[in-house]
């Protein structure tokens, strides 16, 4: 994964955003920025892009994003609950339609039992109630490669919830029970119809 691939990315999902007037804010951890940093190295991303929040120690996360204490605490600053935690913050401090977080350990230390070099939680957050979470292990390949592949994971998240979701298939669903209901009442009342006449 070179700086080619975040750049390709970037500008493609800049393009989606534009086109679906997106806008996108990050939430970053290990990668210090770099996301934020490659999506504004495009020009004109300032229609898309927000801002950035760079919380690399727990009190930022906490009064910056909101990250609970306890969810600190009890599940540690690299972890799904966190990094969720994180990127809904993001989004409701930003007020923007798509939000990413990303919290690792870059290396070359800061490795502990069950965490180790490279372990990196990713989460995106959407406006419309939809959230992404991903683990991936890296591997104890270097801190700049880390880095480097965090920001093109948390790109290609955000790219899959620029697409949108499949919003069509609940008003399909909603519309057919409808027209049953409707199907249902119509030989009821048909049938006590028929009734009323012997009965006089």
């Amino acid at each position: 994964m070179s700086g080619s691939d975040a750049r390709a990315l970037s500008r493609s999902l800049l393009d989606l955003c534009r086109m679906r007037k997106l806008t996108i804010a990050t939430a970053e951890s290990c990668t210090g920025g770099l996301v934020a940093g490659a999506l504004t190295d495009i020009p004109g991303s300032s229609d898309v892009i927000d801002r950035g929040f760079v919380t690399y120690s727990n009190d930022a996360k906490r009064a910056m994003l909101g990250v609970k204490a306890a969810t600190l605490t009890t599940f540690g600053a690299v972890s799904k609950e966190t990094a969720t935690q994180m990127a809904v913050g993001a989004l409701e401090r930003a007020g923007v339609d798509l939000a990413v977080a990303i919290t690792g350990i870059a290396g070359p230390g800061g490795a502990t039992p069950g965490k180790p070099v490279g372990l990196v939680h990713f989460a995106v957050a959407a406006r419309d109630g939809r959230i992404l979470h991903r683990e991936h292990r890296f591997g104890a390949i270097g801190r700049i490669a880390v880095r480097q592949r965090a920001v093109v994971e948390a790109l290609r998240m955000l790219m899959e919830l620029a697409r949108g979701p499949q919003v069509t298939k609940k008003p399909r669903r909603e519309a057919a029970s409808r027209l049953r209901v409707r199907v249902a009442r119509s030989p009821r009342r048909a049938t006590t119809k028929r009734r009323r006449p012997p009965r006089g």
